[in-house]
């Protein structure tokens, strides 16, 4: 079980690894944009194959080219290292597809 982290080791990791994210509501959140409704959704499902193997999903809404990201340990109830960890898989990636590469 992962363990529940204070908002200073939140705000923290923020500040050195995910400086795209914000913390609020005991999660981590981020919001992407894309050329169309396509890529947003071709990037969702690459995400949700990822976010399976790691049995750690996240909570997300898509309207037409935007993504809206949230992430937290249900468990525990605020962010663990599987929400830091699945926010660099999602960085990673959102990166290629801004790049042309999928």
């Amino acid at each position: 079980m992962a363990k529940a982290l204070s908002e200073m080791e939140v705000a923290k990791f923020l500040k050195s690894s995910l400086k795209e994210w914000t913390f609020e509501d005991n999660s981590i959140k981020r919001d992407v944009k894309f050329k169309t409704f396509v890529e947003a959704f071709s990037f969702i499902t690459t995400i949700a194959m990822e976010a399976e193997k790691m049995d750690h999903h996240p909570n997300w809404s898509n309207s037409y080219n935007k993504v809206k990201i949230a992430l937290t340990t249900d468990s525990e109830k605020s962010v663990t290292q599987l929400d830091f960890d699945l926010a660099t898989i999602i960085d990673s990636t959102y990166e290629k597809y801004m790049q042309g590469v999928k």
